[in-house]
């Protein structure tokens, strides 16, 4: 089957309401840790550790998924992981102990790998042309974002009139739901003559012994860290540090009256304005060299959020913080997902990038347990901040020795 000319077919459409509604449920866990720690009397540490395995188990299992969809076919892999995905939901909603929880985490984690970034961009890289690809694999990113955008105010709103638990329910209810639109998802095997003869283990190889891909391994980790830790403990954060809302004001008039609210719509901010900054990334990343665009996204993660924590926390601030950041959020993936097709092909894509990613989820792991640890221990997240800072410096520096001009292999 050839690859789609025209930018909108129905693979891309398919894969960004898939990549919508994992990441909606995904992005919306931070809300529940003040809930469901005072329901249970439970530390920070205890549910910031579920999470953090969750994050790991999608590091873990986005290779693996990308390689069962290379062997079994896409739509069965992401079957797989939209059953594992609402297995996880639904244990973790009758679950009353830590244990329980984190156990749990990892179905949760392996299902968001069987229906997230690893397998939808390897799907729909390869029904793109090599004119539309890397404005295609941004629009799915910005997907995600748009389902960040309605994930954590939809599971706020929620908490409002249920307890968390019937929540988790219907999370996994409209995960389900995802397997019906799957009959539209046929993508094409786009690969020369060379990638189909080649295996995998040969391609794997051939990775492995290029310093590029180490330095892109090493590079995403700080992505992975920043992220993690702002998706789980940012709402919290904004409760406990930010400023009074004041009445009169304007958040106030449009119904945002406290902290925890403000918590939520934080979330739902960064998720919006990376909507724009991910398509920019698409955009720029099929004009512009990928190390230098990646180089400079790290760099400006770094100084916000250095610039954010220096300062007092405000409702003004963390609006600011939160459109900044949101703007540089998700756009590493285009760039870097693009970056791998570039180097080593379509063939292995999936599995290639979920091993890059497998750094990524290492990075939101550490940055997610730490926060909870150090929330616990010192009463505050100020030291998770700055590590975040010093890591993000280093992936500025460290995706600059990347040998990107070479002779791409073909699509």
């Amino acid at each position: 089957m050839p690859q789609y000319e025209r930018l909108l077919n129905p693979i891309l459409i398919v894969g960004c309401i898939i990549i919508t509604v994992s990441f909606a449920v995904r992005a919306s866990f931070g809300v529940f840790q003040i809930p469901i720690a005072d329901e249970f009397g439970w530390l920070r540490t205890d549910f910031s550790m579920a999470i953090a395995i969750q994050n790991l188990a999608w590091g873990i299992g986005q290779p693996i998924f990308g390689a069962l969809a290379e062997k079994i076919g896409d739509r069965r892999a992401i079957v797989l992981g939209a059953l594992t995905y609402a297995a996880g939901m639904v244990l973790t909603a009758w679950s009353v102990t830590p244990f329980e929880h984190q156990l749990y985490a990892w179905l949760v984690g392996f299902g968001i790998a069987g229906t997230g970034f690893g397998v939808i961009l390897a799907v729909v890289g390869r029904a793109s042309s090599d004119q539309n690809r890397s404005m295609s694999l941004a629009i799915v990113t910005a997907a995600g974002s748009f389902g960040q955008v309605l994930g954590a105010p939809a599971a706020e709103w929620m908490l409002s009139f249920l307890p968390w638990q019937q929540v988790f329910i219907i999370f996994a209810l409209l995960i389900l739901a995802l397997v019906l639109t799957l009959p539209f998802m046929r993508a094409p095997q786009a690969a020369t003559k060379a990638e189909l003869q080649d295996s995998m283990g040969e391609i794997l190889a051939r990775a492995f012994r290029d310093p590029s891909y180490a330095l892109i391994f090493l590079g995403f980790f700080s992505c992975g860290y920043q992220l993690g830790f702002i998706t789980a403990h940012f709402p919290a954060f904004v409760t406990e540090m930010c400023g009074p809302i004041q009445p009169g004001g304007v958040l106030h008039a449009v119904g945002i009256t406290t902290t925890s609210a403000l918590g939520a719509v934080s979330i739902s901010l960064i998720g919006l304005a990376n909507i724009g900054g991910t398509l920019v990334a698409g955009w720029a990343g099929s004009r512009f060299p990928k190390k230098y665009l990646l180089a400079g996204v790290y760099t400006a993660r770094t100084l916000a959020a250095a610039v954010f924590i220096v300062f007092p926390i405000t409702p003004i601030s963390v609006i600011v913080f939160s459109l900044v950041m949101g703007s540089l959020w998700l756009a590493t993936i285009p760039l870097t997902s693009g970056l791998v097709a570039h180097l080593f092909g379509l063939r292995y894509m999936g599995t290639l990038y979920g091993i890059i990613f497998f750094s990524h989820q290492i990075g939101s792991f550490l940055g997610i347990w730490l926060g909870g640890r150090m929330y616990d221990a010192y009463g505050d997240y100020t030291m998770v901040w700055w590590i975040g800072v010093a890591i993000g410096a280093f992936s500025a520096i460290v995706h600059l020795p990347i040998c990107e001009n070479r002779t791409p292999v073909p699509a």
